[in-house]
């Protein structure tokens, strides 16, 4: 992905440790690692791995039982909400806003903290292009493995141009990134405040600094914290919300359910040294802020799901198999069996 010798974008027939969708009559999709002598069972038939070897993207496989399924590689949509999870994604329409309103391009210098489970991680990479480099950091070393684990699979490489550093980001970043060698800086963590000295030592003159975050309470202390810092433009927040439409002739209506609130973006671009910027004129806001206010928006105060250390181990396994099988794709090797499982599993 980082140089003419790695292995371009999938394209072409579907190859032995491909990922491929399958999608059945009744639009239930499931993904799974193509390997020669290996057959995907359902309790309605099965198919050989070796019919969909060879094959086209976009075939119809007919299975055992003569139902027919579309062949499909994966987007990259459909692989980052089905792939092993250590901790929970930034969701597509997130990142898609994310890539656009911190204007990520081709060939910039982008810090990244957490990695979570790669899901962000894998259209940063794509924005960047092989000119551009990636630093991401994260406090778990399970969570960062999942993460190198569902890009090697992805992308059937371990980029080059993609670091990630187990620690955490103000004590790291310093030693990462000279100052203001950084275009751009992502942030989806509990406290980003925190960070926003080193941050901001670390970010170009107009390079742009966003913020991932859950509840209004973590949106207000940032958005706050930027602004006492007087080192940034003010800061604006967004919210993105995605409804899907049924259409079928004129039956148009919207669909019954929609991705709602995930998360809150906020943004700001970095002031060149010794600028002040210009008051703006605003009502006065209760900007302070206390040992209780943090506890009201801890994951414990939200009730938020944690993994299991069991559960987690075994994402990891998964994760390491498929990026294994995806990186010997064409090598000849012999690549450790992948688990199928559908992608409304995961």
């Amino acid at each position: 992905m980082s140089s003419s010798s790695e292995r371009p974008q999938n394209s072409g027939p579907f190859r032995i440790g491909d990922r491929v969708q399958l999608t059945g009559p009744k639009g239930k999709r499931n993904t799974i690692t193509l390997e020669s002598g290996r057959q995907f069972h359902t309790h309605k038939g099965m198919i050989d791995h070796d019919d969909v070897i060879g094959r086209p993207d976009g075939s119809v496989i007919t299975n055992s039982a003569g139902l027919d399924y579309l062949a499909l590689r994966p987007l990259l949509i459909d692989f980052a909400m089905s792939m092993p999870r250590g901790a929970a994604i930034i969701y597509p329409k997130d990142a898609a806003q994310i890539l656009a309103q911190a204007d990520i391009f081709p060939g910039a210098t982008v810090v990244e903290a957490g990695v979570g489970s790669g899901a962000l991680s894998l259209w940063l990479l794509r924005a960047l292009g092989p000119a551009g480099t990636l630093t991401s950091f994260e406090r778990r070393e399970e969570f960062a493995a999942v993460a190198r684990g569902n890009v090697a699979t992805f992308t059937g490489v371990d980029p080059s141009n993609w670091t990630i550093t187990v620690g955490d980001l103000a004590e790291e970043l310093p030693n990462a990134a000279p100052r203001a060698s950084v275009d751009r800086v992502v942030l989806d963590m509990l406290a980003p405040w925190e960070c926003l000295d080193v941050v901001s030592d670390a970010l170009v003159a107009g390079g742009v600094l966003l913020c991932y975050v859950a509840t209004v309470t973590q949106l207000s202390r940032v958005a706050e914290a930027i602004r006492d810092s007087g080192l940034y433009t003010n800061p604006e927040s967004t919210e993105t919300m995605v409804r899907g439409w049924h259409v079928e002739g004129l039956a148009v209506r919207p669909e019954h359910r929609m991705i709602g609130h995930t998360g809150f973006l906020i943004t700001a671009r970095r002031l060149a040294p010794g600028a002040v910027l210009p008051e703006l004129k605003r009502r006065a806001s209760k900007s302070d802020f206390s040992a209780d206010d943090v506890e009201v928006w801890t994951p414990g105060a939200l009730g938020q799901r944690t993994v299991s250390e069991k559960s987690l181990r075994k994402r990891v396994r998964a994760a390491e198999a498929g990026a294994e099988a995806s990186k010997s794709r064409d090598l000849g090797e012999s690549a450790p069996p992948v688990a199928d499982a559908p992608d409304d599993e995961h």
